[in-house]
């Protein structure tokens, strides 16, 4: 338990997480940079950053479906 409140303390930003999670989505990063982010995400933000990309992708990927479809 006191694992997971140390992890919620850890001193990457949201907008560090998202940055972090962007690039996991890509498919492309260097070893160090994935070594330093795994250090620093703060798992809280990384959930809460996976959601909203992925809501993004999804809604991305029905818009264009629909606008191909419908033409």
């Amino acid at each position: 338990m006191q694992d997971l409140k140390d992890a919620a303390k850890r001193k990457m930003s949201f907008g560090a997480t998202l940055k972090a999670i962007l690039w996991a989505f890509f498919g492309v990063r260097k070893k160090s940079g994935y070594e330093q982010d795994t250090a620093q995400l703060n798992p809280v933000y990384l959930i809460i950053a996976g959601l909203i990309v992925a809501v993004v992708f999804i809604v991305t990927l029905l818009l264009i479906v629909k606008s191909v479809v419908a033409n």
